[in-house]
């Protein structure tokens, strides 16, 4: 009967234990959520994002990955100017990311609006937009994490220079060039 136990330990041992079990759930699961992301930045610069888009993605562990979220309400009925002003830099920085030769899955930019999300701003005692925060590959967001909008502006090279601040990734702007209604003829 003595031999059991050690069959039963040897065995474990062999199979990693229940924690391996485990931790290859969590290697799963964080795979899935960093391919899902991955798709949806190689459509979009901004990943638009209902409740629970965010908490699968952005609140619930496991996660490796900074996500950059931009918390507005851009529906016209809402009438935020500042809001739509500030979407137009935040598209600035996350399209300069993505079409960046240093673009990688550590970092994604994602928005929450709140005609899609209101639970979210609910659940983050938000009352106020645009709002932009940072929530670190580890652990939950601290005080600089969230973007000083009234001290900083919203320019999308202030933006880097935050991002690059909270998670050590520099993106490089690339300022769209606007064509000219004007064209010569010759």
């Amino acid at each position: 009967m003595a031999a059991l136990p050690v069959l039963a330990l040897l065995l474990l041992a062999a199979w990693g234990g229940p924690n391996a079990a485990g931790q290859k759930r969590k290697e799963m699961v964080l795979s899935e959520k960093v391919n899902q992301l991955m798709e949806w930045a190689s459509k979009r610069s901004v990943i638009r994002m209902n409740g629970d888009k965010f908490r699968r993605l952005v609140k619930a562990p496991p996660r490796n990955y900074s996500v950059i979220v931009m918390f507005t309400a851009l529906q016209p009925h809402r009438q935020c100017v500042v809001c739509k002003q500030a979407d137009e830099e935040y598209q600035i920085l996350a399209n300069s990311w993505r079409y960046s030769s240093a673009f990688t899955n550590k970092i994604f930019f994602a928005m929450v609006d709140f005609d899609e999300g209101s639970d979210v701003f609910q659940m983050l005692n938000m009352n106020s937009a645009p709002t932009f925060i940072n929530f670190p590959a580890k652990g939950k967001p601290k005080r600089g994490d969230t973007y000083e909008l009234q001290v900083r502006g919203f320019a999308a090279e202030q933006l880097a220079r935050w991002v690059a601040d909270r998670t050590d990734v520099s993106v490089s702007m690339y300022t769209p060039y606007l064509s000219s209604p004007l064209q010569l003829t010759l």
